[in-house]
């Protein structure tokens, strides 16, 4: 019990840590900041599928459903980051003009 609310603590100061340093982030280093993030979600894909291939292993149905679940929530997170991020430098992109 002592150690769920070690963890349970440590994820809302977490929580709490991420929402001041965000707030404090200007909008121009926005995208070069979205795109360190992809990478660390990157990483954390590889985490994941590290840790579904030993729950597979170790023939544990509940941890093969939760590395599943979050090789899926790592996945969309990278693909939605760069999707942003492609959508934020194509603001800065110069207009053609149409003929």
């Amino acid at each position: 019990m002592g150690e769920i609310m070690l963890l349970i603590f440590v994820f809302v100061i977490a929580g709490f840590l991420g929402v001041e340093l965000i707030s404090k982030v200007p909008s121009q280093l926005h995208t070069p900041l979205m795109s360190g993030t992809n990478a660390i979600s990157g990483i954390t894909i590889v985490g994941a599928i590290s840790a579904t291939a030993i729950a597979v292993n170790s023939d544990g149905w509940l941890g093969t459903i939760m590395g599943f679940l979050a090789i899926v929530f790592a996945t969309i997170n990278v693909i939605g980051g760069y999707l942003v991020t492609d959508r934020m430098l194509g603001m800065f992109k110069k207009k053609e003009e149409k003929k």
